[in-house]
């Protein structure tokens, strides 16, 4: 690919993302602790057929998930897995639910690819829903990324604690119930 072209689909991307309204990370991004304020509601493990896939953990203030307040959701990964993979995953968990907003879904798809990263077994991606119902991502610990939609918001994070989890007993675990 010519110097030229790859500068011109690097334009193209960077339009893209912020009318998208995405931010991407800065070198640094911002020094802050995802978790901070935050105690333990729940936690469980993701397994696939016999594969271990990633340990999750959901975070709220005072230790107690109400839909709509801010929380965080920690997905440590125990095995490798591609940054696209994880976005198609998603966005087919989304599609699940009952969203059928193809063009909303696509754009939601680019965002996603834009920002979650290849991941490594041990790796950790926390994502935060913030006061605005923003959606924060985090690699770990450092920021890699946000989706400025609440409704997107609304969507990812139903994908685990939504009433229409694929996986209800998961949900049940990460929301702290007893069963």
């Amino acid at each position: 690919m010519s110097r030229f072209l790859k500068s011109l689909r690097a334009a193209l991307f960077a339009v893209t993302c912020l009318m998208a309204d995405v931010v991407m990370a800065v070198v640094n991004g911002p020094d802050i602790d995802p978790l901070d304020d935050m105690e333990l509601v729940g936690k469980a493990r993701m397994q696939v057929l016999f594969w271990d896939v990633y340990d999750a953990q959901l975070y709220a203030p005072g230790g107690i998930w109400n839909d709509g307040d801010p929380f965080a959701l920690s997905l440590t990964y125990l095995r490798s897995l591609q940054g696209v993979k994880i976005a198609e995953r998603s966005i087919a968990e989304i599609r699940k639910q009952g969203f059928s907003d193809e063009r909303t879904l696509a754009r939601w798809y680019e965002n996603l690819i834009a920002i979650i990263p290849d991941v490594a077994n041990s790796d950790e991606i926390i994502g935060v829903a913030d006061d605005n119902a923003h959606t924060q991502f985090y690699l770990d610990g450092r920021f890699i990324g946000e989706i400025r939609e609440p409704a997107f918001t609304r969507a990812f994070f139903a994908i685990w604690l939504g009433a229409k989890s694929s996986e209800p007993r998961f949900r049940d675990r990460l929301l702290g119930v007893r069963s």
